[in-house]
């Protein structure tokens, strides 16, 4: 017996539903761009990261994907902050004491990017500021440790490799995710 009238009966409602329970999981393929790194969530819970290219994963409501960029190179200052032509020094964030306890003001930036996706976005609550902690106490660390002459002069390459060593060993024992 026809369900609606017209003849749509058992086998056309049947298959509207199958029709539309395939558009539902057809739903679910995604496009990742090269810039991007695909995080993929079944209930909110982080399951996987993917590369590049067409992926799949359960449609809305039960999986949802986010496709940071990962290719982006970011940058926080320390020392100082950039609005625009003009610089304003933060003498509290710059003013470090040497190991011959002297005073110096130490202004740098930190360029980063994104290394895990899934772990910059569920490790850190505020990754920029994760970067900028580690940043002034990774160089707090190392001029504490040196003599201002070797700082001011012919150190300050070498300040600013294990500055970037220091720094990367903080964030990867933070999980950040991050470069």
């Amino acid at each position: 017996k026809a369900i609606l009238p017209g003849g749509f009966g058992g086998k056309g409602a049947i298959a509207v539903v199958f029709l539309a329970v395939a558009a539902w999981l057809g739903s679910g393929f995604y496009t990742v761009g090269p810039e991007e790194q695909g995080v993929e969530l079944v209930f909110g819970k982080l399951t996987s990261t993917t590369g590049p290219g067409l992926n799949y994963n359960f449609p809305t409501p039960i999986g949802e994907v986010i496709k940071p960029n990962v290719t982006a190179i970011n940058q926080v200052n320390i020392g100082f902050v950039e609005s625009g032509a003009t610089t304003r020094n933060i003498p509290e964030e710059s003013q470090m004491l040497t190991g011959d306890e002297n005073i110096v003001a130490v202004q740098f930036s930190v360029f980063w990017r994104i290394r895990n996706a899934g772990e910059y976005l569920f490790n850190v609550r505020n990754p920029e500021e994760s970067v900028k902690n580690a940043a002034e106490a990774a160089m707090r660390e190392i001029v504490g440790k040196s003599n201002f002459e070797f700082i001011r002069t012919r150190g300050r390459n070498a300040v600013g490799i294990d500055a970037q060593a220091k720094i990367q060993e903080i964030l990867d024992d933070y999980g950040a995710g991050i470069e």
